[in-house]
């Protein structure tokens, strides 16, 4: 598994993160599953991810001020704009993980028939959709949102761990 990580400046109305970067995970699972999206549900939950649903990625720009998010491609391919309108695009296809942290913009600007995601969050955190530039009281919570200890993909020893600054 190989993974990148970068960083968003805020962009247009979009705020990204301020401080956490994007983590994208290239073939996240040693067993990709066929396309089966138990595969990743088992991952994310046995790394403190709950998974809450299974769909595609939305066609329009928004972003998560109550949640951090992990993405997690069963199925299909995509292309993603991440970071806002006008923002840096990604292609995911199954087996790739993308790890947004909460106030990151994205949007599905084109996807396969039959694309799947799985969608995680760490536990107590409710996702909401923003598509409106975030109030102060919205940054305040999204630089200070908590995270579980462990990378939703690679548990004690993932990759979040030294982006996101976190003890090992």
């Amino acid at each position: 598994m190989q993974s990148e990580a970068f960083r968003l400046a805020p962009h247009d109305w979009v705020p990204n993160h301020p401080h956490l970067p994007v983590l994208l995970y290239r073939q996240a699972l040693d067993e990709p599953g066929d396309g089966d999206p138990a595969a990743f549900e088992e991952r994310f939950d046995g790394n403190g991810w709950p998974p809450q649903w299974r769909a595609g990625i939305y066609d329009f720009h928004h972003y998560h001020s109550t949640a951090h998010e992990v993405l997690g491609v069963a199925r299909g391919t995509a292309r993603l704009v991440l970071g806002g309108p006008g923002g840096r695009e990604v292609k995911v296809g199954a087996g790739d993980v993308v790890l947004l942290p909460a106030g990151t913009g994205h949007r599905s600007v084109e996807s396969s028939e039959g694309f799947l995601v799985v969608g995680a969050y760490p536990p107590g955190q409710k996702w909401d959709i923003r598509r409106e530039a975030p109030s102060p009281e919205m940054l305040q919570r999204i630089a200070q949102l908590p995270f579980p200890p462990c990378d939703p993909v690679s548990g004690e020893h993932g990759p979040m761990l030294a982006c996101w600054n976190l003890p090992r």
